[in-house]
C-alpha cells in the first residue's frame, strides 16, 4: 500500500458553546492539516496522487472557506454582530471543534474526488485530531 501526505497551513478563529473551559471564549489557531491519500496501485505516472492536485483541491477549498474566518456554530450569538460588521465566517450545525473541522475537510475533499483516507488537524503544535471515515 502507498500513502502520500500533503501538509496545508491555515488560520482560523472559533469558540465552543456549551463548554466550561477557556475555549468558550473567541480565540484563534494556526492550524496544520495533513491529508493522507492511499492506493494499492500507482497510476500511470507512478503516483498515488499528484501533490499539486491535492493542494489545488484541498488547500483551494480551505483558502476559500476556512482560512482567516471565524468558524462558529450557526446558533452562536456572535453570528449576528459579526455578520453586521461584514466579518468572514463559516457556520456549522455543531460546535467547531478540531475534530469536527477534520471531518469537514475530509468530507469536502472526498466530494471533490480525492481518495483521502485520513485527515489530521493540528490545532496547536501539541494537539491533533484525526478523522479517517471509519
Amino acid at each position: 500500500m502507498y500513502v502520500v501526505t500533503k501538509r496545508i497551513d491555515f488560520c482560523y478563529g472559533h469558540r465552543l458553546l456549551d463548554y466550561d473551559g477557556i475555549c468558550k471564549h473567541p480565540h484563534g489557531h494556526n492550524a496544520v492539516v495533513e491529508v493522507d491519500v492511499r492506493t494499492d496501485h500507482l497510476d500511470k505516472r507512478n503516483m498515488v496522487a499528484d501533490f499539486s492536485d491535492i493542494k489545488r483541491i484541498v488547500k483551494g477549498w480551505i483558502d476559500r472557506e476556512l482560512d482567516h474566518k471565524m468558524i462558529l456554530r450557526q446558533d452562536d450569538p456572535l453570528v449576528a454582530p459579526l455578520k453586521t460588521l461584514g466579518e468572514p465566517m463559516f457556520l456549522l450545525e455543531s460546535n467547531p471543534t478540531v475534530e469536527r473541522i477534520a471531518r469537514l475537510i475530509f468530507d469536502k475533499a472526498r466530494e471533490h474526488g480525492l481518495d483521502i483516507v485520513s485527515v489530521r488537524v493540528w490545532e496547536t503544535p501539541t494537539s491533533v485530531a484525526t478523522y479517517n471515515g471509519e
